[in-house]
């Protein structure tokens, strides 16, 4: 009863951070200054990855090094660059139905590098997850880019490979010091790529600021700690399908905040993305061993007592 309850702690710690992450379109559009989308990027990972590095006081060693620069290029910088680059190029739908293959690449990486043999209610969960956002971001109307696709595929590959290796690759530190790592080491990535294809940013305004602060300590240091938290926690796969909930927050926050229409396609969608989640959090259940069967010996020996 104690390591269930452990668990749904567990997973509902680590669901906090991708229902945090649909609220990134809103932020981003309602209070951050739009055209920058490697900039803003940039400003969400490496100030906060710095500010604890210097609080925390503890670098990498060795074969870290390597490790930490590769986290942070596969989680961060590749990632949120394709990431903008499908979202600029393709409606946030078809974005959105992309990315959510990112379960299904999950458990291939974990089986192709690992030999974790997938289960077949897991490929499930992450095919109706697919569906399920389908129903809830996709319009009729969409357009498709080849570019866009091909980005937002990129990206979940590379998302998949980053939440697969940081399942792996432990080190002996505390989980906030790894988090700070991989944040400074994905922004350091993201500087040089911000400086050479954007302009400078413009003053910012009140608004802007707020929408940084935001981004960079709960859009970023508090939900990657999370994430990579609930990584430690739980097989990589069930995390990843908790990654479902980002699309679903951000149809809530579009209805509540900005008053969009939600339609019973979307409500459906809505509710077959939480029972793919929960289809991932049931496969993801340890196999409970078949009880051994008592011998001859034993059972006369049983009945003499």
């Amino acid at each position: 009863m104690k390591n269930s309850n452990n668990t749904l702690t567990d997973t509902l710690l680590t669901a906090l951070a991708p229902a945090i992450w649909g609220s990134t379109y809103l932020v981003t559009t309602q209070l951050l200054p739009s055209g920058y989308p490697l900039t803003l990027a940039m400003l969400r990972a490496l100030p906060i990855g710095l500010i604890l590095l210097v609080l925390l006081r503890q670098l990498p060693s060795g074969i870290w090094w390597l490790r930490v620069f590769v986290l942070g290029a596969l989680n961060f910088t590749l990632f949120w660059a394709l990431l903008f680059i499908s979202a600029y190029r393709l409606p946030g739908g078809v974005a959105a139905t992309v990315g959510a293959i990112q379960p299904l690449m999950v458990i291939l990486f974990s089986w192709l590098l690992f030999r974790d043999a997938p289960r077949r209610l897991a490929l499930l969960a992450g095919a109706a997850g697919i569906f399920g956002v389908a129903l809830l971001v996709l319009t009729p109307s969409a357009k498709l880019d080849a570019i866009g696709i091909g980005a937002g595929l990129l990206g979940a590959v590379s998302m998949a490979i980053g939440t697969t290796l940081s399942k792996r690759w432990r080190p002996s530190v505390p989980l906030l010091t790894f988090t700070a790592w991989q944040l400074s080491a994905g922004g350091l990535l993201l500087l040089p790529l911000a400086l050479w294809f954007e302009p400078p940013l413009p003053a910012l305004s009140g608004r802007n600021i707020v929408g940084f602060v935001y981004l960079g300590l709960i859009g970023a240091g508090l939900t990657y700690w999370l994430w990579f938290r609930g990584l430690q926690k739980l097989q990589a796969a069930a995390a990843s399908s908790l990654g479902l909930l980002s699309p679903v927050t951000a149809t809530l926050l579009g209805w509540l905040v900005l008053e969009q229409h939600l339609s019973s396609l979307q409500i459906l969608g809505a509710a077959v993305i939480l029972l793919s989640v929960w289809l991932g959090q049931w496969a993801a259940r340890p196999a409970t061993a078949a009880p051994r069967p008592i011998s001859q010996p034993e059972t006369a020996r049983t009945a003499a007592n």
